[in-house]
């Protein structure tokens, strides 16, 4: 089936005219997959629908943030019910302390923490917090893994155990990058080689805990517990960009899952609710130097905007609800059982990884585990793929290093239905 798409082709062109690169986010802009931007109308449950009326099973889901479905109707009640107060005050609401309780009893290992406007933010902050607190200048992170569009974080990293970055963006200094080191995700034994010979000037080991930026790669076992370890010997902090897997990949995150404590936390989309958020947090000891109580700066017009607080306090509260994670990793299991058996069939060099509700089909011989490995996907077949789903009534991300997500909105039958279009899309 043909998609229609002479509606998106007309406001993409407009788009064009007025929008920097057609878009307010590079991803949107279909580069990585060809053809024009399927422009969304409206969104229920589990689907979307574009402005040409074609309606797809939506595996983007606002890239992780719809885990309960789009508009949710105890989400859509919470906001209405805050909007008719108003919109932002610029001063204290009782909803932001509701909120910070409910995040601080399902990750214990945040005592304070303080709401900002985005996951980039977020990022950017606690690095400035670990950098005030440490009083060391220079960061790890780990290549293929995305924090945010932040100067230091924009670093493009090169063969060898540690690279110190070259910006990997016009308009980043190189004074910036320098003191920012990528080293490859999963690899234990580079990590501790370098933090021996410069963890002493390392203010901030910070990862995502599971890769969700590059595909989705899974932490190898004891990679996630040498960081924890190496980073208390070196008085460096541990920071678990937990955006895309707070709330996600089970309640109390991946922290939760995987039993490491980080001494900060980064959090974004869930949290929220569908609407802009961010939050970090840590210890008690970290968090009170931070403006105003201490002298790490950090301010926002819209920090805590009530109609966030209040999407996001019912989404905390539905998720907190028995059962539901069970249900989105039982929804995971059938799809990683579907696809697994697909690849077999057909004897196809693909890899599937999953955790929970997040699973990624690399076009590519695995096991893959690190950016290295990402970065030999056929990236051709992906977007042959992806418009081949779209065709069949299934969005996928367009990218082939993305990840899918499923809510609890997705029942059997969208499961059921998607593998019968990746059937034909693979093997037809």
């Amino acid at each position: 089936m043909k998609l229609k798409t002479d509606k998106s082709k007309k406001l993409w062109n407009y788009s064009l005219k007025h929008l920097a690169g057609g878009v307010n986010s590079p991803v949107r802009a279909f580069n990585a997959v060809g053809g024009t931007p399927l422009f969304i109308k409206e969104a229920k449950g589990s689907r979307l629908k574009d402005v040409d009326g074609n309606s797809y099973v939506d595996y983007v889901t606002s890239w992780g943030v719809m885990i309960l479905g789009h508009a949710d109707p105890d989400i859509q009640k919470a906001i209405t019910g805050a909007i008719g107060k108003g919109t932002s005050y610029g001063a204290p609401t009782e909803a932001e302390a509701v909120l910070a309780e409910m995040i601080k009893k399902a990750l214990p290992s945040i005592q304070k923490l303080r709401f900002v406007s985005s996951g980039t933010e977020a990022v950017m902050s606690a690095i400035r917090l670990a950098r005030g607190y440490t009083g060391r200048d220079k960061i790890v992170k780990f290549t293929g893994c995305y924090h945010g569009h932040a100067d230091s974080l924009l670093v493009k990293a090169g063969s060898g155990a540690a690279t110190f970055g070259s910006p990997s963006s016009p308009g980043v200094p190189a004074a910036f990058a320098r003191n920012t080191v990528s080293l490859e995700y999963n690899d234990i034994e580079g990590f501790r080689a370098y933090m021996k010979r410069s963890g002493k000037e390392v203010a901030c080991v910070i990862v995502e805990p599971v890769a969700a930026n590059m595909g989705l790669m899974l932490p190898e076992p004891g990679f996630l517990a040498a960081l924890r370890k190496t980073c208390t010997a070196t008085g460096a902090l541990l920071i678990f960009d937990e955006v895309i897997t707070g709330f996600r990949v089970g309640f109390g995150g991946a922290q939760g899952l995987y039993g490491i404590k980080p001494d900060l936390t980064t959090l974004g989309k869930i949290i929220g609710g569908g609407l802009p958020v961010g939050a970090y947090g840590g210890g008690k000891k970290i968090m009170k130097h931070l403006s105003p109580a201490g002298k790490v700066y950090q301010a926002g017009t819209l920090s805590g905007n009530p109609l966030a607080m209040a999407a996001g306090c019912a989404a905390i509260k539905k998720l907190s609800k028995p059962g539901v994670y069970k249900q989105l990793e039982a929804s995971g299991q059938a799809m990683e059982k579907g696809l697994r058996l697909i690849i077999r069939e057909g004897n196809l060099p693909l890899t599937l990884n999953r955790v929970g509700s997040l699973f990624t089909l690399f076009f590519s011989k695995g096991p893959l585990k690190d950016w290295t490995g990402a970065a030999g996907c056929d990236t051709k077949r992906y977007a042959d793929y992806f418009w081949a789903m779209a065709e069949r009534g299934v969005y996928l991300p367009p990218s082939q290093f993305e990840t899918c997500f499923i809510s609890t909105a997705h029942k059997p039958a969208d499961i059921e239905a998607t593998l019968k279009a990746a059937e034909q899309a693979l093997l037809l």
